[in-house]
């Protein structure tokens, strides 16, 4: 089964090597791998890119600086595998990650995502478990599953426990809810409108708490930079209000209770705020 692994880029090139490096290590073989580059300010990544002389790897740079969420939907765009991974700059993959992920598609087909079990990491490599990662353990199930429908809205609205970069999508249902798949204006919680709307279309996605992936969780990820001046928050407040009405409509009376509490947001939020207080 072939993969397109979808790299944007722009942060610290100290760890796009090391993520890169960790898809070409997979055992399984069968993927190809884009990075986007957004516009860094040198032209090093590239040239170490193009030094590892691997015809798996393409390396595409912006004309302009196009931001997370049109970045993302480029390299949604640019997909023509019958699945693929938007994997981060500074995340990494088990050798053993594509192998898995493959292996859960192949057993169940029809699924819209595959959620494989994640270990966090910070900027030094070391792994952690802040709060926010302590939250979506306990949220997350606690062995392999399949959720849909209202189950599956309930659970994510709840507290997204997933963690983006480690998902893996298939391109035909992706492409049915949308032109990339992925919603303007939306950088935070692009990824959490996505599965609601494959969620409403009737997708599935299957769990599996095999951890295959290091998320690296540090100050200058694409959650944490927001969560400094309220962004962040400001973002999830209005997508989960659409998020309720969407579900009121739908008749997911669980669901826009879920939407409407957004509980674990809330906390994160008032944390954020007790912690900005600390800083003066």
């Amino acid at each position: 089964m072939l993969v397109d692994v979808m790299m944007p880029f722009y942060g610290d090139f100290t760890h796009f090597r090391q993520a890169l490096l960790s898809v070409l290590h997979q055992r399984h073989r069968d993927f190809r791998v884009t990075v986007v580059d957004d516009c860094y300010p040198d032209d090093a990544p590239w040239r170490w890119a193009e030094s590892l002389g691997d015809d798996r790897v393409r390396y595409l740079r912006n004309d302009t600086n196009l931001g997370v969420n049109a970045n993302v939907r480029r390299c949604v765009d640019l997909v023509t595998a019958d699945y693929f991974v938007v994997m981060g700059c500074d995340d990494a993959m088990y050798p053993g990650y594509l192998s898995r992920v493959v292996e859960l598609a192949g057993i169940y087909p029809r699924a819209a995502v595959i959620a494989p079990g994640v270990q966090v990491i910070d900027g030094t490599g070391l792994v952690r478990r802040p709060l926010v990662d302590r939250a979506k353990h306990l949220l997350a199930p606690k062995e392999k599953t399949v959720l849909s429908g209202q189950d599956l809205a309930v659970s994510v609205l709840r507290g997204n426990w997933t963690y983006f970069p480690s998902l893996l999508w298939r391109t035909e249902a992706v492409r049915a809810v949308g032109e990339s798949g992925f919603r303007p204006g939306l950088d935070v919680v692009l990824d959490l409108a996505l599965l609601l709307d494959l969620t409403v279309d009737g997708g599935a996605l299957v769990y599996d708490p095999r951890v295959v992936f290091s998320y690296r969780r540090h100050a200058a990820s694409v959650g944490s930079v927001p969560a400094v001046d309220g962004g962040r928050f400001a973002e999830e407040s209005e997508f989960f209000a659409a998020a309720a009405r969407r579900c009121a409509g739908l008749g997911w009376s669980r669901a826009e209770r879920a939407a409407k509490m957004h509980l674990t947001s809330r906390l994160h939020h008032g944390l954020a705020r007790v912690r900005a207080v600390g800083r003066g």
